[in-house]
């Protein structure tokens, strides 16, 4: 007895077809993707609505702690947008591989980083709010990827 991969397509099912341009191009609109500048903005909108809850909450202290947790989340982001913008697509797909890679080790230093500044950049830091602004922003991805197909569909086509 032979035991099965569920993973393993069946030896017949395994020759596919590429698809033609009119099937990529149905494919592509059936499932857009998200820029990457969107992501950012989503971020800084949710920052913003943090912070004015955290103003409201308890004040300017607050509301600057928790703008300061969406910076350590978005400027990263932002950097990490750029690069790939700038350099990364330019390089060989292997390089690619490793400039994708590096940038995202770059991008996890410079959010320690900020973190650990925050305390002599923020003399009245809430760390609370600080952190709600963070982990709020952070979800944005999740939140992207949900709305992927709705944000591209309520622009009015060309």
């Amino acid at each position: 007895m032979q035991a099965s991969d569920s993973w393993q397509d069946d030896a017949e099912t395994t020759e596919r077809k590429p698809l033609t341009r009119e099937q990529a191009q149905a494919l592509m609109l059936a499932k857009p993707g998200v820029s990457v500048w969107t992501v950012v903005g989503l971020q800084a909108l949710v920052g913003a609505v943090v912070a004015m809850a955290a103003y409201g909450l308890a004040g300017l202290a607050a509301a600057s702690s928790a703008l300061y947790g969406c910076f350590v989340v978005m400027l990263p982001a932002a950097l990490f947008a750029g690069g790939m913008r700038a350099w990364l697509v330019k390089l060989q797909p292997a390089l690619a591989l490793f400039g994708f890679a590096f940038g995202e080790l770059l991008k996890i230093a410079l959010t320690v980083m900020l973190l650990l500044l925050a305390p002599r950049l923020l003399p009245g830091l809430s760390w609370p709010a600080m952190l709600a602004g963070l982990a709020a922003t952070l979800q944005v991805y999740w939140m992207a990827l949900v709305l992927r197909g709705r944000l591209r569909s309520r622009t009015p086509e060309a």
